[in-house]
Formats: C-alpha cells, structure tokens, sequence
C-alpha cells in the first residue's frame, strides 16, 4: 500500500474549511501527490468568498511590494515570505490559470474580467476534483477526542477522522451566518495554542445622526479625506442609518476601533486659507448655507454633514474653513464583530512555527483568518488567505512526506 493511500476514516491530509486559504491548502498539497479530503460545515464551499464577489471580486492589488506589505502593519514581517511567493503578480497568475482573465482598475486594483467569484469558484474546485480531492459538506468540526481523533457532526451522524496531517482554515468569528464563527477558538484554546481575542476590522462606525441626516441614508460621501490618529486617505465613505461605513472607513477602521477621533476633510485639494479667501469674499449679509453654497460649491450629502456636525455654522470664515478641513464625526462606537467584513485576532504567531504549525498540536497546521493579522479591504484580505493557505499547504506535505 503506497503511504499516502486515502481511508474514509484515515485521510492522508484532512483540510477544514473550504474557504479561499482552506482550497489553497488543499490545492498545494494535491500537487504534492497526497489526496485530500476537505470537510466544510455549511452546504457549499466559499460562501463568504462568493458574498464578497457579488460587489466585484477584488483579488489582490497592483502594487509593489513594500507598499502592499505594509497594509499588513506589523504582521508584515511574518508574512512577507509568505506574500512573496503568493503576492499581487502570483494571485494575477493563479487566476488567468484558473481561465478567468483580470484587469486593473484605475485605484490598481484586480478583478476578474467577468467581476464574479462563482466562475473562478467553479473552475478551482474542478481543478481540485481533478486533482483527486474529496469535499465534504456539512462536516462540522468539534475538536479533537482523547484519542486525538478528529470529531465532526455530519448530516450521516457523528464520525471521526485520524489524517496523516491536517490543515485549518476556518475562518475568522464574522458573517456568522456564512460560515466563519469563531467557534473553533474554544476547541484550540483548551489545546494550548495561545489565541488574541477577536476584534471587528474592516467595519463601519457608528453615528446619532439627527433626523436631519435621513434624505442622505445611502448616499456616497465623495471627494473628502477621512484622517483617524497618524492615518489620512482618500477615499469615499457612505452616510447610513446607523453611522459611515465603506472602503474610506475600513482603511482607518483599526486606529477608530483603537479610540482615535474620526476627522473629514471636505476639501482636500484646497488649503484652508484658499478657503477662507473664498468664504470671507461673500456678502456679510449671506446665510451660512448660501455662502457655503455658492463660495464652495457645497451641495448634498457633504453640505448635510457640514449643518449636522458645526452647528450653527460659524460666521468667521477661517474658523469654518479649519472647520470644514477637519470635520469631527462624534462616534457612538463601531460596528459589532459579526457585521464586519473582517476580523483581527486569532492564532497568535508564537503559537505556529515557520510552516504555520501549531505548537501545541504537531501535524496541524492553520491558513488564513483563524491566524492573528488584519488588513483593509482593496485586494489585501484575499491575498492573505491564498498566500497563507498556499504556504501552510507546503508546509503540511512536507510534513507528512518527512513523517510517512
């Protein structure tokens, strides 16, 4: 019998979670010959991928190295050789592989030409089945017995699975409702494997916006800067029911989650004594609005903002325009860990060696979410998963070929 023979209940390599870290894991070790078996708790793989690709499936960005590494603040220094050998030009490749074509839109983000992810979905998990992997839905992971074997609830009833090797990749504690729980935390805590607690990342703030600010629910907050502690970008944000949320907020969301004041620069291409030249030429007898208006050409969603937040709006014109180029949101808080795109904390790096296997538990190693590192959205999520997936995939064959 050749030593990588696959059992049912004695897989060579045991993946679990079939999201985009826990398909690269499988994928690696598949091209090292080890048949895989990939159990997944929900009824289909890549639930929370394919939500992603409903707004067009943003798979990396087209960026050099040290800037792309440093979305990824300090965790960057343990992923980069991870993001080098999976990286922006790595994932373009992987995809145009897959027969989904990309471009890069202007802000050098990459999309797939058809701006879905059930294509590529599909083409992969081809690929895989090729490779000769079987999926299991339904399986959800309970830990381990005192066995050391794998428990899972399945839909045939309770079973249990002793792999050559394992990898987990079973995402971070938000979309509960798509798979990624955070309930395995519990399971590798009473392991030993030392955990950071969860945070929200990638998530909206929270506003009391007066009932003034109804008529613009849903409306894009366009051409401003948003600063937050160190951090300023240029972005847009959306004015919501309950507070601001979109690509602007999530590139500040970890110093807003860390208490730093929300700040909006409604006028980023001009300077505050332009502004206040501008202002101080209208006629003293003009309203607040109307000089804002016409002086500023401010209409909208930014002018609504302008009459919530510096109420009453000052006469002085260079006291407005400081205003008006930092204009302080008084947040209520941010969005709950389950509504954010994204999750900070998990697996600690001192929990995983260089392969990313856990101390605690030799054989087993972990990809993408569970591990502790956040970035913002624009392509930097996805190819952490991929770049940590892939490496803990290699890890793991040569682990079970060292070990056969």
């Amino acid at each position: 019998m050749h030593p990588a023979q696959d059992h049912d209940d004695r897989p060579a390599a045991l993946v679990i979670g079939a999201g985009p870290a826990g398909l690269m894991a499988a994928e690696m070790l598949g091209a090292a010959a080890i048949p895989v078996t990939l159990c997944e708790g929900r009824p289909s793989a890549a639930r929370k991928f394919l939500m992603a690709g409903k707004s067009g499936l943003n798979l990396t960005k087209a960026e050099a190295r040290p800037e792309f590494d440093a979305a990824y603040a300090e965790a960057a220094d343990w992923l980069a050789p991870m993001l080098a050998a999976c990286g922006p030009d790595a994932v373009q490749d992987w995809a145009r592989g897959l027969g989904q074509e990309v471009f890069t839109g202007s802000s050098g983000r990459v999309f797939p030409v058809a701006m879905k992810a059930s294509p590529l979905l599909r083409a992969w998990l081809a690929r895989l089945a090729g490779q000769g992997m079987r999926l299991r839905t339904r399986w959800r992971w309970q830990g381990w017995d005192e066995d050391g074997a794998l428990c899972f609830d399945t839909p045939e009833g309770p079973r249990r699975l002793r792999p050559g090797v394992t990898v987990l990749a079973l995402g971070g504690a938000s979309w509960a409702r798509l798979g990624s729980d955070g309930a395995w935390a519990p399971i590798l805590g009473a392991a030993g494997v030392e955990l950071a607690p969860f945070q929200p990342a990638n998530m909206g703030v929270l506003v009391d916006w007066s009932a003034h600010m109804a008529p613009h629910f849903g409306a894009p907050v366009k051409g401003i800067a948003l600063m937050a502690g160190a951090q300023r970008v240029r972005a847009e944000c959306v004015l919501s029911a309950r507070g601001l949320e979109g690509g602007g907020i999530y590139a500040i969301s970890r110093a807003l989650r860390e208490g730093a004041p929300l700040r909006l620069d409604l006028f980023p291409d001009l300077d505050a004594a332009t502004l206040t030249c501008r202002l101080a030429a209208r006629p003293a007898r003009e309203s607040g609005t109307n000089r804002l208006r016409k002086a500023l050409r401010l209409s909208g969603v930014r002018l609504a903002l302008v009459q919530e937040l510096l109420r009453p709006v000052p006469r002085d014109a260079a006291v407005l325009a400081s205003g008006l180029k930092a204009l302080t949101v008084p947040l209520a808080g941010v969005a709950p860990l389950d509504e954010a795109i994204s999750t900070a904390g998990g697996v600690r790096r001192c929990a995983v060696d260089d392969g990313l296997m856990l101390r605690a538990r030799p054989g087993v190693f972990v990809a993408g979410e569970m591990l502790d590192w956040e970035a913002p959205t624009g392509g930097y999520l996805i190819t952490g998963c991929l770049a940590t997936g892939r490496h803990a995939g290699r890890a793991a064959a040569d682990w079970l070929q060292r070990h056969r």
